[in-house]
């Protein structure tokens, strides 16, 4: 466990990489980085994350920011959740610790959006204090090397691999150590094709000395992923369209689309001209219907058509759809693929 420890150590020591939320161990931008790094590359990371440090420097300044503004900074990372509850939190610290950003795992734990791992990881970085953060970097390093071969995913798995990670932490300088761990499995023990030959644990790594190093770790659950057919109206009124809230329990939740229409399976264009749009207009000139897209989502998968409508300027939309000139579509937080249907559009530029 030592050498284990003690090598890890110093491969961090010389290839961690240079990451703006390590310069200080303000808990707040420790916070903000983890949970846009949830689903997210840190290349990409790197830049929202500057951005919302630019526009909210500090917790009290996202508190007072309002969704719509959040929502748009954040377009583009995908799972929207993670926004509405980064804005739902920062008003938690606000309101009830003054400001404060939790000094403790427990109440860290406890807001809005955080899991053990985010917990421990801002309880360890900033506040030094001893809990291991396993995250998926973590799980692969420690079932390769120990030759873990309980489903990461199981209760059994998350128990053992959580019960190591506490015994590995003991007597460690957390912050670091969680880092090194964490930044090992990002950059040396990845996920596919590791260089194992340059690796400072392979001597002694059970995955490599068996052979099992693409068969760790084990995940025993596959993700069902649920098929869904969206058509998107453009209703084009010369120098404005129309948008839509997405309001409800669903996806992309409180961002803004086009007008769209939802089936069960796949529409011809054909079927799609006979079909009732999401709003009748009697003098409709159909500019072009675009060829279908793919969105594929953690639990979804979004086929998708454009159905590009010129219309009357004189037009009058029925609420809550909102018409927006077109200059301004670019200020509403809207899914990536509704983004590249404007732009194929022509429309949603900067």
């Amino acid at each position: 466990m030592d050498n284990f420890l003690t090598n890890i150590y110093k491969w961090y020591n010389i290839n961690r990489r240079d990451l703006p939320w390590r310069k200080d161990r303000d808990p707040y931008k420790i916070w903000l980085s983890e949970i846009i790094l949830q689903q997210t590359r840190v290349e990409q990371g790197k830049n929202y994350f500057n951005r919302f440090v630019k526009n909210y420097p500090t917790v009290n300044h996202l508190a007072n920011a309002h969704e719509d503004e959040v929502l748009k900074l954040w377009q583009g990372l995908g799972y929207y959740s993670r926004a509405r509850n980064l804005h739902a939190t920062a008003k938690i610290i606000d309101a009830q610790y003054n400001g404060i950003f939790p000094n403790d795992y427990k109440s860290i734990l406890a807001l809005k959006g955080v899991g053990p791992y985010t917990a421990a990881a801002v309880a360890s970085i900033a506040f030094n204090l001893p809990y291991p953060a396993v995250d998926g970097n973590i799980y692969r390093v420690l079932s390769r090397y120990y030759g873990i071969q309980t489903p990461i995913d199981s209760s059994k798995g998350k128990k053992e691999f959580q019960e190591l990670a506490g015994e590995l932490i003991r007597g460690q300088n957390p912050g670091m150590h969680n880092q090194s761990l964490m930044e090992f499995g990002a950059l040396q023990c990845v996920p596919k094709s590791p260089q194992c030959s340059n690796c400072p644990l392979v001597d002694s790594c059970f995955a490599f000395k068996n052979r099992l190093v693409t068969h760790l770790p084990v995940k025993e659950k596959k993700t069902k992923q649920r098929h869904r057919y969206f058509y998107y109206y453009l209703y084009d009124m010369g120098d404005s369209i129309l948008l839509d809230k997405r309001l409800g329990n669903d996806i992309w939740q409180n961002l803004y689309q086009l007008p769209l229409l939802e089936r069960e399976k796949a529409l011809s264009d054909s079927e799609l001209l006979k079909s009732d749009p999401p709003i009748k207009y009697p003098e409709v000139n159909i500019k072009y219907i675009s060829g279908q897209k793919k969105h594929i989502l953690s639990h979804q998968i979004i086929h998708a058509k454009l159905i590009y409508l010129e219309v009357q300027p004189n037009f009058n939309n029925p609420l809550p759809l909102i018409r927006v000139n077109k200059k301004d579509i670019s200020k509403f937080a809207v899914s990536r693929l509704v983004e590249q249907f404007l732009h194929e559009a022509g429309l949603g530029l900067e």
